[in-house]
């Protein structure tokens, strides 16, 4: 298993798209939220994507191609 620590910001057309919900569904991968802030406009999500690797992998690629900016803040961790 692995935990990437990720800041998710989510354009205005995505704000109101069930994008976690479709990233646990899809990936098998958990987010666990440590932060957001949501508005008409924009959002954003500090949280850890718990998975195995490939699967944290592919959701971010996934975010990225539908246009969820994506920040890693630290290294994978290994658990």
């Amino acid at each position: 298993m692995m935990a990437a620590r990720v800041r998710l910001t989510f354009p205005p057309e995505l704000v109101r798209q069930s994008v976690i919900g479709e990233l646990v569904r899809r990936f098998e991968v958990m987010p666990n939220i440590r932060r957001a802030d949501v508005s008409e406009d924009v959002g954003w999500i500090v949280c850890e994507l718990d998975g195995e690797p490939d699967q944290v992998a592919r959701a971010v690629a996934w975010m990225e191609e539908i246009g969820v900016d994506v920040d890693h803040l630290e290294h994978p961790l290994e658990s």
